[in-house]
């Protein structure tokens, strides 16, 4: 099996009560892999010490001068990544980084992007039950559009070869990134691979996803992304 390198981008704002944790914790993972790997975390404007944190330990930090939103922070750590396999992980805790190797390791064998799926792991603390229920509206729709039904559209641990989202090219500078990558990913027929995942509940504050404002902006996204050819 060839060596790929691998980087991870972690997008962040306002974490400083988590991000020390995930990076750490991300850091143990990678090293076991035995692989060259590199960690990014993309401050998005942050107004608490999570860049001052994240700078204490051997990751490449950028800063936005503002809170940009998810998505044009992805994009600004997928830009400066030097990795082969592109790996995202959310930055509150509710990711489990040992299970990196679990999305990667299909990119290996033939799987172009994978998802870590809330859904087909242990659900209990998968996401709230008004959350669920948009994902799963934005799930049908998404079947509706591409003929291809997924359980989690919305999760943000994923795992993509990097010439595939070149190909991709996602714009999303909000949350609607995931969806984005999920729409054309499924209607420009790349394997794609959804990978069972445990979540836990958020270790400080509640989630950043407005409902409403950023659910009708995911909706616009899914119906841009279906006509869109790579």
């Amino acid at each position: 099996m060839e060596d790929l390198p691998i980087s991870v981008i972690i997008p962040a704002y306002n974490e400083e009560n988590s991000i020390g944790e995930v990076i750490g914790r991300t850091i143990a993972v990678m090293e076991s892999l035995n692989r060259p790997y590199e960690i990014i975390v993309v401050d998005d404007g942050s107004t608490d010490k999570t860049p001052e944190i994240a700078s204490k330990y051997k990751v490449t930090v950028l800063l936005n001068r503002r809170n940009m939103g998810k998505g044009y922070a992805l994009r600004r750590g997928i830009e400066n990544a030097k990795g082969q396999i592109i790996v995202t992980l959310d930055s509150d805790g509710s990711h489990d980084p040992k299970e990196i190797p679990n999305l990667i390791e299909p990119l290996y064998n033939g799987i172009d992007l994978t998802a870590g799926s809330r859904f087909l792991g242990n659900k209990k603390n998968a996401t709230t039950k008004l959350n669920r229920i948009g994902n799963v509206l934005i799930n049908l729709m998404i079947m509706a559009l591409t003929g291809k039904y997924i359980t989690d559209s919305q999760t943000g641990f994923r795992a993509f070869k990097r010439e595939i989202l070149k190909k991709l090219n996602p714009r999303a500078e909000k949350y609607e990134f995931e969806t984005e990558v999920t729409v054309k990913g499924l209607n420009n027929g790349f394997k794609y691979l959804e990978v069972p995942i445990t979540v836990k509940k958020r270790m400080h504050e509640r989630s950043k996803l407005r409902i409403l404002h950023d659910g009708v902006r995911i909706f616009k996204t899914i119906l841009k992304a279906r006509v869109e050819r790579t």
